[in-house]
């Protein structure tokens, strides 16, 4: 089964990713996580590349980056892990690029349809969790511990980050667009409730859902 989660940086997937392997792993399932960008020596290197705030990138370029590294782990870790049986648990997929590089960097919608097909091999996700949040709670959350302005061209924060709060208004936006266009397969998280809530609500989908 493939299992992903998405939602704005900040919205606290890392956390629920942690929380799921441990449930998972103790019902003795044989889960992997991985994240996007990167899980391949070669995405890894991509990943640096696009989070270096040293980089300007066109929109294109970072399709097409994200793109690249997608294909690299799709071909490389998930399909043959979900063709041994495994659960594959996944930071970010390609609703990320819809609600990013789509909604938020404005590249046509269709043409993504394209390249995501291309670079995923058609697979799509059995369940997406994805975890809503306001962007400025978003950041707050994030740099709470290391006191990091909430100044967009703070050199602490890397290349997407530094993008701005109106761009990630557009790809919050461009969530909710996905979501309704695919609400048998996302599953709509408050990233504000307490943690171990959220992570009762995930079991519960998923027990409903699948024989876990």
């Amino acid at each position: 089964m493939l299992i992903t989660f998405e939602g704005i940086d900040g919205a606290g997937k890392s956390t629920q990713i942690i929380q799921l392997v441990n449930f998972m792993t103790n019902q003795g399932m044989d889960v992997i996580t991985l994240r996007e960008p990167g899980g391949t020596a070669s995405a890894e290197k991509i990943r640096t590349i696009l989070l270096d705030n040293s980089h300007k990138i066109s929109p294109v370029g970072e399709l097409l980056l994200f793109s690249a590294s997608r294909a690299e782990l799709v071909q490389d870790v998930i399909v043959p892990a979900l063709g041994a049986g495994k659960t594959v648990i996944l930071d970010r997929f390609f609703d990320s690029t819809t609600a990013y590089q789509g909604y938020g960097r404005g590249i046509d919608l269709e043409l993504l349809k394209s390249i995501i097909s291309l670079s995923t091999c058609g697979i799509i996700p059995d369940i997406t969790f994805y975890l809503d949040i306001d962007p400025i709670e978003a950041m707050k959350r994030k740099f709470a511990k290391t006191s990091i302005p909430l100044a967009f061209e703070d050199e602490e924060l890397d290349r997407m980050e530094r993008s701005g709060i109106e761009f990630y208004r557009k790809v919050q936006q461009g969530y909710r667009e996905i979501i309704k266009q695919n609400s048998h397969r996302l599953v709509v998280l408050n990233a504000m409730d307490p943690v171990s809530d959220i992570h009762h609500q995930i079991i519960t989908v998923l027990k409903d859902r699948f024989p876990i």
